[in-house]
């Protein structure tokens, strides 16, 4: 086993870059994006609904899989060293943070020591303009 460590960050893009890792998997435009219920925005993957809403997106349970497929072929390699493994979308709170907790889980369940990190998901609810900009939250 090469792999000493997998470390598992959600982010989001509109919080900053995203952190340093060996795979950086950017749900922005090919997944719907739970934001745009209002419903949902001001929750979070703590909550059922938005991971319910994110898991039964097409594609994304594939795509955790392909994901854990790429973590194993890490730990084919012949030095030792810990793995990190980056998932964003635009503000960190909805599809990252629930692709993440679930990759982890899935990572967790090969006996190599799983760390997880949602570096955005506690940041206020990033709202856009009919162009697209984001607007920074009123801070009152």
């Amino acid at each position: 086993m090469s792999v000493t460590e997998i470390q598992v960050v959600s982010f989001g893009y509109l919080h900053g870059a995203p952190p340093e890792a060996h795979l950086t998997l950017d749900l922005r435009r090919h997944f719907r994006d739970p934001h745009v219920d209002p419903a949902l925005r001001h929750q979070t993957a703590h909550d059922l609904p938005v991971r319910r809403a994110v898991l039964a997106t097409p594609g994304i349970r594939e795509l955790i899989a392909s994901a854990a497929l790429v973590a194993d072929s890490f730990d084919t390699g012949p030095s030792e060293a810990p793995l990190t493994i980056a998932v964003g979308c635009a503000g960190g709170r909805h599809r990252a943070a629930t692709v993440a907790s679930v990759l982890a889980d899935r990572l967790g369940k090969t006996g190599t020591r799983v760390v997880l990190e949602h570096r955005d998901l506690g940041k206020p609810v990033v709202d856009r303009t009919a162009e697209g900009e984001a607007v920074a939250p009123a801070r009152g």
